[in-house]
Parts: C-alpha cells; sequence; structure tokens
C-alpha cells in the first residue's frame, strides 16, 4: 500500500484550537491508560545512555502522549529524569496538567518546529504519533537536524500503514465515545462536542484513518537515514514491537562512540 498524504484536521492552522486540543487529550489519555508504549520502555533507556543524558526533549507533544505513565515507570530507572513538552500547536492546559501530575515535566509556551529546535533543547528527542503529520523531505529533515545537533532521537508510531491498521482506526468514534466522559479534567466543550455536536469523534475518525495512510513504513525509515549527511556517524535502529494487539513502529538514533 503506497504512502498517501492527505490532509488532517489537527495540522490545519484555521482548525480551532479547543477542538485539537480535545483529540490530542483523547490520544494522551487512550496511551495512559492503556500503557501502550510499555514495550518501547527499554528503547528510551538505551537512547538516553547511549546520549549520556536524563534529559527528554519530546516534539509535538499534543496532549503529552504516554508519557505521563512512561515518566513513572522510567523514573523508577533513572530518578533524575527530566521531560520537556513541545509542539508547533502547543496544548498548554495539558502541558500544565502534566507537570501538575509530576514536578520532573516543563514545556515550552512557545512553538517548537521539529525541524528546526533550538539549540539549546538539548537531550534525547522524541516524538510520539507525530512523524507521519510531515512529508518525506520534512520528515529527514527533522532527522537531519538531529544529526547536525549530534543529538539522539527516537519516534514511536503506534500504527502501521495497513488495511488492519486502518479496520482499527474506524472504531475510534465509538471509543471517543465511551471514554471521554473519564477525561480530565471535566470540560463542558468536550461533551457538548462529543455529544451533541459530535466533531471529535468525526474528525478523530478521518485523522485516524489518515494517519495509517500516512504512516511510513520501516523501509521509508530506512532509507530516510541512508540519506542523511554525516549519516555514517550515527547508529540508527529501525524495528518494530508488539503492543498489545498493535505493534508500535520505532526508529532510535544515537551518535557512535569515538
Amino acid at each position: 500500500m503506497g504512502r498517501i498524504h492527505l490532509f488532517e484536521f489537527e495540522d490545519q492552522k484555521w482548525f480551532p484550537t479547543f477542538l485539537r486540543n480535545y483529540g490530542t487529550d483523547f490520544l494522551q489519555f487512550l496511551s495512559n491508560k492503556t500503557k501502550m508504549y510499555k514495550p518501547i520502555i527499554p528503547i528510551i533507556e538505551k537512547g538516553l545512555k547511549k546520549g549520556e543524558t536524563n534529559q527528554i526533549i519530546d516534539l509535538g507533544s499534543g496532549g503529552g502522549g504516554g508519557l505521563i505513565w512512561l515518566n513513572s515507570e522510567l523514573k523508577k530507572r533513572i530518578p533524575n529524569l527530566k521531560i520537556t513538552l513541545t509542539d508547533y500547536y502547543p496544548n498548554i492546559p495539558a502541558f500544565k496538567l502534566a507537570k501538575k501530575h509530576a514536578d520532573n515535566f516543563e514545556y515550552i509556551e512557545k512553538p517548537v518546529d521539529a525541524r528546526n529546535v533550538p539549540i539549546d533543547l538539548k537531550g534525547l528527542r522524541t516524538q510520539f504519533l507525530s512523524l507521519h503529520h510531515f512529508r518525506p523531505n520534512d520528515a529527514k529533515q527533522i532527522l537531519q537536524n538531529a544529526v547536525n545537533s549530534s543529538s539522539s532521537i527516537s519516534i514511536f508510531e503506534a500504527q502501521e500503514r495497513s488495511f488492519l491498521s486502518i479496520l482499527a482506526m474506524l472504531f475510534s468514534p465509538l471509543t471517543v465515545l465511551l471514554i471521554t466522559p473519564f477525561i480530565k479534567p471535566f470540560k463542558l466543550g468536550r461533551i457538548i462536542f462529543t455529544y451533541l455536536i459530535p466533531i471529535v469523534p468525526l474528525f478523530v475518525l478521518w485523522d485516524g484513518v489518515v494517519s495509517s495512510f500516512r504512516t511510513y513504513s520501516l523501509k521509508e525509515m530506512n532509507e530516510f537515514v541512508a540519506g542523511l549527511n554525516g549519516t555514517k556517524n550515527y547508529e540508527w535502529e529501525i524495528n518494530k514491537v508488539k503492543s498489545g494487539p498493535s505493534v508500535v513502529l520505532y526508529l532510535l538514533g544515537t551518535k557512535k562512540e569515538n
């Protein structure tokens, strides 16, 4: 199945911020409650260890992804762990909630472009469910920027470009309807635009299906790193791990030891 870069509502500048936040809140809640990223804990640990850092710089954070739960697990192994949340469209209420959950969270209020990360943000760069938002040249620039700044980078996608993944996304509106009452903090608008005016379940459905069509395959990610300037100075690990009934695709890039 060839990659198709259709539009996602979440990417559009005109899309209301509060609706975008409801969508990223849903993804954050789902990933934390299902412990979706449990199998990738060793990969993050490896990235931190090889990068000789205790700092995670999360790019395209959305609502914080699965990092709230991941943080609680990682801190058992790395007590001095620090996490900075960033996004091109920062979900500040969600960032503040993450910081309320754990005092080792920080966040950047201004937009941060994953293709050109500020040089002062140092640490293991992570991306959860966000690489597919970028066209090939931009996705490659994200990796090139990490290499240029000698930063480690780890990327995770919890869907594949496959018929089964697309089929699973068709059930997302039902999931939104079932779990919305449990998402905190309670927001009347979330209830209105989920049940009375069902924009949230519909745009989550569309963006979920499109995400599968947009997701890069392992072969394509290997092609990206093969074409980077300075790629020989890095060790690249590109694979997938089982997570419940699904899989998580991942890329880990760390600078080789001299």
